[in-house]
C-alpha cells in the first residue's frame, strides 16, 4: 500500500468477502513518524462505498437511458411511418392513422416510466405492446394476471418497451407476417414471475458482435432494479428471452 509514498488517499479496492459478498472499499493510509524518528506507525481508514458506487452506476444508467429513449422514440416513429400502408389512402387518412399509433406509442412510453400502477401484468404488457401491433396476430399475449408493485411495473415496462423497440426496428415486427409471443406464469412456490418473449417470422437472427446499450439496459434493469435473471437466445427462428423476477408480495389477481 505504501511502497515509497508518504500517503495513499482513497485507493479503491474490490474484494469478495465471505460474509459480506462483493464490496468496494476506499483505503486511505498515512505513515506517522515519531519526533525521535525511532518509531513508526501507520494510520489507516477503510470506507465501504459499495452502495454509493451502485447509486452512481444507477444514475449514469438513467442518464444514458434518457438519451437512448429519445433515440428509440425517433427510430420507432420512423419505423411506424414506413410500415403504415399508403395504398388507397388519402393524406388525411394516413395522417390520422399515423397519429393514432404515435399517440399509442407515447402512452406506452408514459406507462413504462411511470411510478403508478393502474393495471396488473396483463394490462401492462398489452399497453406497452399496443403501438407495435401490425397484422392480425402479430402480437400474442397469454398468462394469468398478476399484481405488481409500482417500482416493478416501471422497471418491467422499461424492459418490455426495449424488447418491443428492437422487434419493430430489427426483429419480427419489422416485417409483415412476423410475430411476438409473450407468455408468463407465476411460480407460487418461489414467488417468482417467469416471463418468455419469443419472436418468429422475422429477419434472420445473429448474435451481435458487441454488447450495445440496449442489451446493457435489459441486463442492468433486470438484475439491479428487478433483482432477477435474464437469458437471451439468438435462435434461428428469432430472438428468445426468458426472465425470472422475484415478486415478493405480488399475487395472482382474482
Amino acid at each position: 500500500v505504501l511502497p515509497r509514498a508518504t500517503a495513499v488517499v482513497n485507493y479503491e479496492v474490490e474484494h469478495n468477502f465471505p460474509d459480506l459478498g462483493a464490496r468496494t472499499m476506499l483505503i486511505t493510509a498515512r505513515t506517522l513518524t515519531h519526533p525521535d524518528r525511532n518509531s513508526h506507525s501507520m494510520l489507516v481508514s477503510i470506507v465501504d462505498v459499495t452502495e454509493g458506487r451502485a447509486k452512481d452506476a444507477a444514475k449514469d444508467m438513467l442518464f444514458g437511458e434518457l438519451r437512448h429513449r429519445m433515440k428509440n422514440v425517433l427510430g420507432v416513429a420512423q419505423s411506424i411511418a414506413r410500415q403504415m400502408p399508403t395504398e388507397g389512402r388519402s393524406a388525411e387518412e394516413y395522417r390520422d392513422a399515423f397519429l393514432g399509433r404515435f399517440g399509442a406509442l407515447m402512452d406506452a412510453q408514459d406507462l413504462a416510466f411511470s411510478e403508478h400502477d393502474d393495471a396488473g401484468l396483463s394490462g401492462l404488457i398489452a399497453r406497452v405492446l399496443e403501438p407495435y401491433r401490425g397484422d392480425p396476430g402479430s402480437v400474442v399475449i397469454e398468462g394469468p394476471d398478476v399484481t405488481l408493485a409500482p417500482r416493478t411495473t416501471m422497471s418491467l415496462g422499461m424492459v418490455l418497451h426495449e424488447l418491443a423497440t428492437n422487434a419493430v426496428k430489427y426483429g419480427a415486427l419489422s416485417v409483415s407476417g412476423g410475430q411476438v409471443h409473450v407468455s408468463w406464469q407465476f411460480e407460487e412456490g418461489t414467488g417468482s414471475l417467469r416471463l418468455n418473449w419469443v419472436e418468429r417470422g422475422g429477419p434472420a437472427v445473429t448474435p451481435p458482435a458487441s454488447t450495445g446499450y440496449g442489451t446493457q439496459l435489459l441486463r442492468f434493469t433486470t438484475t439491479y432494479n428487478l433483482h432477477g435473471k435474464l437469458e437471451q437466445e439468438y435462435a434461428e427462428g428469432g430472438l428468445r428471452v426468458e426472465m425470472v423476477i422475484p415478486l415478493g408480495k405480488a399475487n395472482l389477481s382474482s
